[in-house]
């Protein structure tokens, strides 16, 4: 079974279906197949398109409308939901915006679970390197350090999971929070990993869809972000533990393909850090330790040539956020509303990092990042701890 998560999609959901369609074909020709497009109620022509596009012999197709919080976790619950009724032995999850997507994602994404017995598959993609910051500087440091996989990108969009999980997300209780929404992703991985699954990923090679400047992502970071945190609270004892991150298991081929350019809008970001502090450092101050809350103050205000927002600082900033968010007593959705600036600013100094690096020094760079975030996981202690004492 695969499942298309769409709304609003008209310009790319009939290219993503063919080749879902082709896949299915050529690799899985002795299995019943269906996809399912869970549309989220668009109101142009995609459900209209996806219907019209015809699929190889055997390959059976279901267009359906979800109900729920609009977003893409409530579309995906609406996968799961069909897939507990069919109980297929593999579920695969694609986005609807792809343009890059070809028929061996099918068998990446569903091999490793039909074959070789693994549960989650996550896809590792080549990124453009202003490309993902919200999986390169949050998602990815948090899922190492914390979680102790090292899952690179753990909210890619694509997946690939066994029925008996399918079934274990679908009857979890979490669709009125942001998990309907951009949370879903990073709630899926960090869900594998809790309940012991058994994870892999799959290089799927260059990544193109609809682009975004990281400046337009505010609404993803804060409900990614939120979610982790949500998840970090859940799971506090994962805080605790001093063993050292894992490997995962890789499938498919090293490609050297390049991604498409990213346009990145760096004084605007530095803008809206600036911005942001103006209106919340008090209450930053409040949240994040002495040391770290007089870093921010020679952060801002600075032109770009100047502008500088190291690794470290953010990692206890996110840290400190952790912490406070475990401990918020009041709305938390605004809590990490007040983080988002510093995200920006954070965005903002990477891009300057990689500026002029190759595709693979930025790789490097990224990477460097998380191990920040795994050898400073101690002040995440400390601070967990005091908090408590307090």
């Amino acid at each position: 079974m695969v499942g298309i998560p769409c709304y609003h999609n008209q310009s790319s959901i009939q290219h993503v279906i063919e080749m879902v369609g082709e896949g299915l074909r050529k690799y899985f020709p002795y299995l019943k197949s269906l996809i399912v497009v869970s549309d989220g109620g668009s109101t142009d022509d995609s459900r209209e398109l996806a219907e019209s596009v015809l699929l190889p012999p055997g390959i059976e197709k279901l267009v359906t409308i979800y109900r729920g919080l609009p977003g893409k976790g409530s579309s995906l619950r609406a996968v799961l939901e069909i897939s507990e009724i069919l109980e297929p032995r593999v579920v695969v999850v694609v986005d609807a915006d792809l343009k890059s997507i070809s028929p061996d994602w099918v068998k990446l994404l569903a091999e490793p679970v039909l074959e070789y017995k693994y549960d989650f598959v996550t896809p590792y993609y080549i990124r453009h390197k202003y490309d993902a910051t919200i999986t390169k500087l949050i998602a990815y440091p948090l899922t190492r350090s914390i979680f102790r996989k090292r899952i690179h990108q753990p909210i890619g969009g694509e997946f690939g999971f066994s029925g008996q999980l399918a079934r274990h997300f679908a009857q979890q209780d979490v669709w009125d929070t942001d998990v309907s929404k951009f949370g879903i992703d990073i709630w899926l991985t960090i869900t594998a990993i809790e309940q012991g699954f058994k994870i892999c990923q799959s290089r799927l090679g260059t990544k193109v869809h609809r682009e975004r400047d990281p400046i337009d992502l505010g609404t993803m970071f804060r409900e990614v972000t939120g979610t982790i945190f949500a998840l970090l609270e859940e799971y506090e004892k994962e805080w605790y533990q001093d063993k050292k991150s894992e490997k995962v298991d890789y499938f498919g081929e090293i490609t050297t393909a390049e991604a498409e350019p990213v346009c990145v809008s760096i004084g605007d970001l530095i803008d809206r850090m600036c911005a942001g502090f103006e209106h919340f450092y008090p209450l930053w101050n409040q949240i994040l330790s002495e040391e770290t809350s007089l870093a921010i103050r020679d952060v801002c205000p600075a032109s770009e040539d100047k502008f500088n927002f190291p690794a470290e600082l953010w990692a206890k900033i996110v840290y400190d956020f952790v912490v406070a968010y475990r401990d918020w007593k009041r709305d938390k959705q605004k809590l990490v509303s007040m983080m988002t600036p510093l995200y920006y600013g954070r965005v903002a100094s990477y891009c300057l990092e990689v500026k002029d690096s190759s595709a693979l020094e930025a790789e490097e760079i990224a990477e460097k990042q998380a191990r920040v975030f795994e050898e400073l996981k101690p002040y995440l202690v400390q601070r967990a701890t005091l908090n408590e004492k307090d």
